[in-house]
């Protein structure tokens, strides 16, 4: 083996990057700005790993931390556009309008939201209890959206929805580009495989692992 490849696999046995199911109430942070809310270091005690991109602290799901600065700069830079799936169950049933607007793209803010996917789900998708639970109105249904975006704004699912007439009360983000919350438990977390960490560099081949 040459002195750079073994420079190379010398930096990839440091990197230490994982995939964390957030579970609700949790800040996107390791500091505690509010005594009455657990934060990243309640869960996870690995040094220098830092949160790639926010998940609000009422949102569940999966979250990216790294050591790695080219990982953190492929899948946060909005030029990538990474898809990010979630499943948003929201008050009332939406009907075929209002899904069309979401896909095509509704007004939030003074901005003008990209073309995302947006399906309504058969069923309830199968996700561990949130605690607290929802606080459901009996004479109100709800519903399930698979929302996949390329971009995340501040809140931007919720607001989404919320545009359109169907307040999301539960958001559970499901994936990041070709990461998922596969085999995680709320408050789990694992390490990003080599083989996770290749197929997340290979979409942009100047920022190859290579």
């Amino acid at each position: 083996m040459t002195k750079g490849k073994q420079q190379r696999q010398q930096k990839r046995n440091q990197d230490r990057t994982i995939l964390f199911y957030k579970p609700y109430g949790v800040l996107s942070q390791f500091t505690k700005d509010n005594p009455n809310r657990s934060t990243l270091k309640d869960y996870i005690q690995l040094p220098d790993v830092y949160p790639v991109g926010r998940l609000d602290w009422d949102s569940e799901g999966l979250m990216l931390l790294t050591n790695n600065g080219r990982l953190q700069h492929l899948i946060s830079h909005p030029r990538f556009g990474h898809q990010r799936t979630y499943w948003a169950q929201v008050e009332r049933i939406p009907d075929e309008q209002a899904l069309e607007k979401l896909r095509t793209g509704v007004s939030i803010k003074n901005y003008f939201t990209k073309p995302a996917r947006v399906k309504l789900l058969p069923q309830a998708p199968n996700l561990p209890d949130r605690n607290p639970p929802i606080r459901f109105r009996l004479n109100v249904p709800t519903a399930w959206l698979e929302m996949t975006l390329t971009e995340g704004k501040n809140r931007q699912v919720r607001r989404m929805t919320a545009s359109v007439g169907f307040p999301t009360l539960r958001l559970v983000r499901v994936s990041i580009a070709n990461l998922s919350l596969e085999k995680l438990q709320p408050g789990q977390w694992r390490y990003l495989s080599s083989a996770e960490s290749k197929k997340v560099f290979s979409v942009n081949h100047s920022l190859s692992y290579e």
